[in-house]
């Protein structure tokens, strides 16, 4: 068995014509379709990026539990586990978060890895090497802000297309399949840190959608858009970052498509697995938003767009079943006939790409601190913090780590040694006392029908549905025994 799994960062589905879009040009992504399944209801779970990944290794959710964080030590992983099985497992990413304080033990779980440096704020090149443009919008981030300066610096080592970390990535992933096709029992992931912001594209990407002007609109700023300015500029503005955000997509599909160049010239659809997917969207002015994390997880954000191709498997067609980023882990274990008895929030997906068979009743999802979303696959509930002041907020943790740096002194000193439980496999943990800075209590509880509101613009509470989705809610959040403290903060 080989498998390639292609992840990228940020890929709305909204922007791809296999989901609807009818002006993105995604002929590859579109191409998926002659060979794979398209899930039609898979949402991600744990949010953002490294607690998404921690999902992909763990197929448990952890943003009840714990914010952005490494593996720990008492986690299951599936790349492991595949490694212990005699299957070789190999990562190429341009992800620079796998190498801070707060990811750090992701890319060790495989075989071996290689990573490429430049994307974003990566603390790379001496931050007085570049020069931030001026003439930004009012709209992106600040020109000051430390990531935007180091990312220009970045740049300076991008002198043309080939050298731009996402491309970079690509050429090792598809290196990687052409030595190793005649080999077999490994699993190759390709993981893209684009399209993430900012929305660094070559021209000849940015000239199909007519975008000829120094780009001014790149780096989204998160929060609510700008209103103090006229409607007509607001509407050209969101306009302009959109389209900077489908030059960037479409370089992605362009890269997606040397990966199913490769798998036409061997003929690999008769022996290779192949998995695209993303850990989530991104909000571009939807209900008056940028960015991702502060919000509900709205549509557009846990919503995501999904491909599986298995050889020999039932891989025409659209699958409606309710599906998770929790079930990938599982998925590989059976593509490789691994017997585990890991005790997984997540299914396999092979059930349903066969027969559209059920995995969940409902899913779950957030960011830890923030609202808690579930649905049903029609209907989103959204529960918001009790207390003004969101707490209680707990990280269960053996890795006291924050993204960039450790967690304070104040912090730790205020720990407490817990008895192990089920989420860390009976091993002893440190619950840590936390500030959030989320506060869900500004957006409330909201309920919404996919169905009749796809857009999520009203808000049906009060309903009787709620009753429904809060009940479901809290036998998953005991399932996967939360903290007590998330009870006492949602009021559940």
């Amino acid at each position: 068995m080989r498998t390639v799994n292609v992840m990228f960062d940020t890929l709305c589905r909204r922007f791809l014509s296999n989901y609807g879009n009818d002006w993105i040009q995604t002929p590859n992504f579109q191409r998926l379709e002659q060979y794979c399944t398209r899930f039609e209801n898979f949402y991600g779970g744990s949010m953002p990026c490294m607690p998404a990944r921690r999902e992909l290794h763990t197929g448990r959710y952890n943003f009840l539990h714990r914010s952005w964080s490494p593996l720990e030590p008492f986690d299951f992983s599936v790349q492991e586990e595949l490694r212990k099985h005699g299957v070789y497992t190999h990562l190429v990413t341009d992800h620079s978060h796998y190498w801070e304080d707060g990811g750090a033990t992701y890319h060790e779980r495989y075989s071996s890895w290689e990573g490429f440096r430049g994307q974003e704020g990566d603390r790379w090149q001496p931050q007085d090497y570049g020069i931030v443009p001026e003439g930004r919008s009012v709209m992106d981030k600040t020109e000051n802000n430390v990531s935007v300066v180091q990312h220009y610096a970045n740049r300076t080592k991008m002198r043309d297309e080939s050298e731009m970390p996402c491309v970079r990535t690509f050429t090792a992933g598809t290196d990687f399949i052409r030595n190793h096709v005649n080999q077999d029992n490994w699993f190759l992931q390709i993981e893209s840190f684009d399209p993430h912001e900012p929305f660094y594209v070559p021209q000849k990407y940015r000239d199909m959608y007519d975008l000829k002007d120094m780009p001014r609109l790149d780096w989204p700023a998160y929060g609510p858009v700008k209103k103090d300015m006229p409607e007509d500029q607001l509407k050209e503005e969101l306009h302009e970052m959109r389209l900077e955000y489908a030059a960037l997509v479409t370089m992605c599909d362009h890269y997606l498509g040397t990966v199913l160049d490769l798998f036409d010239e061997y003929d690999l659809w008769k022996d290779t697995a192949l998995i695209v997917n993303t850990d989530h969207g991104f909000l571009l002015g939807e209900h008056e938003l940028l960015g991702k994390n502060f919000p509900p997880m709205y549509d557009e954000l846990i919503h995501l767009p999904f491909f599986m191709h298995v050889p020999e498997g039932n891989n025409e067609g659209v699958r409606q079943s309710l599906c998770s980023t929790i079930d990938i882990a599982p998925t590989l274990l059976e593509l490789y006939g691994i017997d585990s008895q890991e005790d997984f929030d997540g299914a396999s997906l092979i059930s349903v790409q066969k027969e559209d068979k059920t995995n969940h009743d409902h899913v779950i999802f957030g960011v830890h601190g923030g609202s808690v979303g579930i649905t049903d696959g029609r209907y989103v509930y959204f529960r918001a913090n009790e207390r003004e002041d969101n707490q209680p907020v707990v990280e269960c943790t053996l890795m006291p780590t924050n993204m960039r740096g450790f967690m304070n002194q104040a912090q730790l000193n205020e720990a407490v040694l817990m008895d192990g439980n089920r989420f860390t496999h009976g091993m002893k943990y440190l619950k840590v006392p936390a500030k959030s800075y989320m506060n869900p209590k500004v957006w409330g509880d909201l309920l919404f029908d996919l169905k009749t509101d796809p857009e999520q613009k009203n808000n049906l509470l009060p309903h009787a549905k709620e009753s429904e989705l809060k009940s479901a809610m809290i036998e998953i959040m005991k399932k996967t025994e939360a903290p007590e403290e998330e009870f006492l903060r949602l009021g559940l």
